[in-house]
C-alpha cells in the first residue's frame, strides 16, 4: 500500500507503529511525533472532509481518523498516565512513603459515612461533631464535603478518627466513589425500620470497588418498627456477615437522633482499623494527600480543604492541588482555629492558592514556587486543550427537540457554575451519566466554582452552550450580556431538578408555561431594627424597580442564600410605596426572614407566562 502524498511529497507511513498523543493534542502535535510537516497533516484532513488547522485542539475521534488514513495506531495518555509523568520530569515521586519501615508513623484512620437517603447519615455526622449541618441544606440533601477529626477512648487510650464528610444522595455518585478512595474505612448506615434499600447496595459497592473495611451502622433502633436482626440477615446476602454470626465485621445499633451508642461506633472504626488495616505514614517527607473541597471566600480568596495522607503540611509550604497552586498562607483545622502543621490524616483549611482547584485533586508540596507554577501550568494547559476540542451549536433547552430532529445538532454542549467544586462535579458526572440514547452526546465544556462570569457567556456564545448556574447566579453585566447574546442560563438550588429538566429536554418533553422575569436589584447599605416588623434593609435600588408583594432571593458574595421570600414592605422615607425605582433609596421588608447584612443584593423577580412558539 502506497504512502499517502500530499502536493507530491510522501508523507512517512506508520506501518502499524505506535504514537502516543495526549487528549486535545494538535496535527502539530502528530507531526512532530511522526517527523512530518504540520500544513501536509492538515491537506491529508481536508482530502478526508475536515477543516482543522494546525495548532487547533482536535477530538479524539479525528486523531484517530488520522493516524488510520496514516497507518499508525492512536495511543490516546490518559490525565492520570500523563500527570505522572509530568511529576517524573520533575523528579516528584506521588503516592510513595518515602524511606524504609523506620520512618513510619502510626495515623489516624479516614472515615467516610455512607448509605442510602434518610437513613440517617447527617444525623450521625450531627451527633458525632455535635453541630447542625441539616437546616442549611437545600432539599435536606447534604450538597457539599468537608472533613473533619474526633477523638475517642479505646482501651484508655486517646484515639482520633478523620471523617470526611460525603453527600448522601444517588445523585452524588462520583463524590461517594471519591470519598471512598481516599478513605481507610467505610461506615455503612442502614434503617432499623427500612433495612437495604438501592442506596445502600450501592453506597456498599463503592466500599468494596475501593477494598476498604466497612462497619455497619444500625440507626433509629428508637424508631416504631425497627429490626436490627433484619438488617444483619439482609447484608449477609451481600457478603456482610456480622461478627456475632461468625463473619468478620462489626454491626453497631444506633440511635443519631438520641444520640446511642456513638461512642460504641467510634470505638468498633479504632478496633477495624488496627485488626485490618497497618495505617502508617512517614511524617518527615514533604505533604501530600487529596483536596476534599474547595471554594471561593470573598475575603480569603480560594480556599480547600485538603487532607494530609504522608508527610507534614506547614504554613509557609509551597505547594500544587491539581490547576492550582500557591503558598499556604494559613491553615485552619475542622474548629476554625489557626494551626501551624498538619500531619498524615489531618484535614485543614488552607489559604493561599492562585485559584479554586477541583474536589478529589491531588495536593503536594515543592521546593520552589517556580516548580510548583510551571506543574500547575502544564495541567492548566491541558485542560484547555481538551475543552478547545469539543464544539457544538448554539440552542436552549427548549428548541433543543427541534435541533435534534432537524439535525442542526448532535451534542448538547454545557457550561456548570456552582458554589463548590464537590457539588459541580457531581452534577457533571449525573448528567454525563443520563441515558438519552444515541441521537445525542452531552459534553460539558467547562465547569467552575464562583457566580457565572461575563467570560462563560463569551464561551457559551462561542460554542452555543447552555449555562448552569447552581446555588450561584450571574454576577454584575454577565446576565444582560446571557441576554443580549440568547445565551440559555438555568439556575437550579437543588440537584436533581437540574437532572430532570436537562433530561426532559433530551427527552422533547420540556413545555415551558412560565419564565422569571428579573424586576430589579437592591443592594442592602443598612439595617434597622424593629420590634414590630423584625429587621428592616435600607437600600440602593441599582437596576430595574423593587415592587411590593413581588418575590424576592438573597444573594451574599453572588451565591444565593434564601430563595422563594416576599417584598410584604416597601417604604421610601416615612411613606409606605408599591414600588422603588433605580438610583433611589429605601426599606424593604422581607416578612419572617431577618438573616440579612450589609452588602447583601436583594434580587426581584416575578414569574410571567412564557408564549408558546
Amino acid at each position: 500500500m502506497q504512502a499517502p502524498s500530499v502536493g507530491g511529497v510522501m508523507l512517512p507511513r506508520g506501518n502499524g507503529q505506535s504514537v502516543r498523543l495526549s487528549r486535545g493534542a494538535s496535527l502539530t502535535d502528530f507531526a512532530e511525533k511522526i517527523n512530518a510537516n504540520p500544513a501536509s497533516l492538515v491537506a491529508v484532513m481536508m482530502n478526508l472532509g475536515e477543516m482543522v488547522t494546525a495548532t487547533q485542539s482536535v477530538s479524539d475521534e479525528t486523531l484517530k481518523l488520522l493516524a488510520d488514513e496514516m497507518n499508525y495506531i492512536l495511543e490516546i495518555v490518559s490525565p492520570e498516565e500523563e500527570d505522572r509523568e509530568l511529576l517524573e520530569s520533575f523528579d516528584i515521586e506521588f503516592g510513595e512513603d518515602e524511606g524504609g519501615e523506620e520512618f513510619l508513623v502510626a495515623r489516624p484512620p479516614v472515615v467516610t459515612v455512607m448509605g442510602h437517603v434518610d437513613h440517617g447519615k447527617t444525623r450521625l455526622l450531627d451527633a458525632i461533631r455535635k453541630t447542625n449541618v441539616v437546616a442549611g441544606e437545600a432539599g435536606g440533601i447534604t450538597q457539599h464535603i468537608g472533613a473533619y477529626q474526633v477523638t475517642t477512648e479505646v482501651n484508655e487510650e486517646e484515639r482520633k478518627i478523620t471523617f470526611i464528610d460525603t453527600p448522601g444522595h444517588e445523585a452524588f455518585t462520583a463524590m461517594r466513589a471519591r470519598g471512598a478512595k481516599s478513605t481507610d474505612i467505610a461506615i455503612l448506615v442502614v434503617a432499623a425500620n427500612d433495612g437495604v434499600m438501592p442506596q445502600t447496595i450501592e453506597a456498599l459497592n463503592h466500599a468494596k470497588a475501593a477494598d476498604v473495611p466497612i462497619v455497619v451502622a444500625v440507626n433509629k433502633i428508637d424508631v416504631e418498627g425497627a429490626d436490627p436482626t433484619k438488617v444483619r440477615g439482609q447484608l449477609t446476602e451481600f457478603g456482610l456477615v456480622a461478627e456475632e454470626y461468625g463473619g468478620d465485621t462489626m454491626f453497631v445499633d444506633i440511635s443519631a437522633k438520641q444520640g446511642l451508642n456513638i461512642e460504641s461506633l467510634l470505638e468498633a472504626v479504632v478496633l477495624t482499623a488496627d485488626a485490618s488495616l497497618d495505617l502508617r505514614a512517614n511524617p518527615e517527607q514533604d505533604a501530600q494527600g487529596i483536596a476534599i473541597e474547595s471554594h471561593l471566600d470573598k475575603g480569603r480568596g480560594a480556599v480547600a480543604t485538603v487532607l494530609v495522607q504522608r508527610g507534614t503540611l506547614r504554613v509557609g509550604d509551597t505547594m500544587v492541588v491539581g490547576d492550582a497552586y500557591g503558598r499556604v498562607r494559613a491553615m485552619l483545622d475542622d474548629k476554625g482555629e489557626n494551626v501551624e502543621e498538619a500531619g498524615p490524616s489531618t484535614p485543614v483549611l488552607v489559604l493561599g492558592l492562585t485559584n479554586v482547584p477541583g474536589a478529589g485533586d491531588n495536593f503536594l508540596v515543592v521546593d520552589e514556587d517556580r516548580t510548583a507554577r510551571q506543574i500547575a501550568e502544564k495541567r492548566a494547559a491541558r485542560e484547555r486543550n481538551v475543552r478547545f476540542a469539543r464544539k457544538g451549536v448554539r440552542f436552549s433547552l427548549e428548541n433543543l427537540d427541534e435541533a435534534l430532529k432537524a439535525g442542526l445538532v448532535q451534542e448538547l454542549n454545557l457550561i456548570i457554575k456552582g458554589d463548590a467544586s464537590g457539588s459541580v462535579e457531581a452534577l457533571e458526572s449525573s448528567l454525563l451519566q443520563l441515558d438519552v440514547g444515541d441521537e445525542v452526546d452531552i459534553r460539558v465544556l467547562h465547569r467552575g466554582v464562583g457566580a457565572v462570569t461575563e467570560s462563560d457567556i463569551n464561551l457559551a456564545t462561542g460554542s452555543d452552550a447552555i449555562v448552569i448556574g447552581f446555588n450561584v447566579r450571574a454576577a454584575g453585566r454577565a446576565a444582560q450580556m446571557a441576554d443580549r447574546e440568547g445565551v440559555d442560563v438555568r439556575y437550579y438550588s437543588v440537584i436533581y431538578q437540574a437532572i430532570e429538566e436537562i433530561e426532559a429536554a433530551l427527552k422533547g418533553m420540556l413545555k415551558p408555561e412560565y419564565e422569571e422575569v428579573e424586576l430589579g436589584t437592591a443592594e442592602i447599605r443598612e439595617i434597622f431594627r424593629s420590634s414590630k416588623l423584625g429587621n428592616i434593609a435600607g437600600v440602593l435600588v441599582r437596576s430595574g424597580e423593587v415592587k411590593r408583594n413581588t418575590k424576592a432571593r438573597l444573594l451574599r458574595d453572588g451565591k444565593v442564600i434564601a430563595e422563594n421570600l416576599n417584598i410584604s414592605g416597601l417604604r421610601r422615607f416615612k411613606d409606605d410605596v408599591t414600588e422603588i425605582r433605580e438610583g433611589f433609596e429605601g426599606g424593604i421588608n422581607l416578612g419572617n426572614f431577618n438573616d440579612i447584612k450589609i452588602d447583601d443584593v436583594i434580587a426581584t423577580y416575578e414569574m410571567r407566562e412564557k408564549p408558546r412558539g
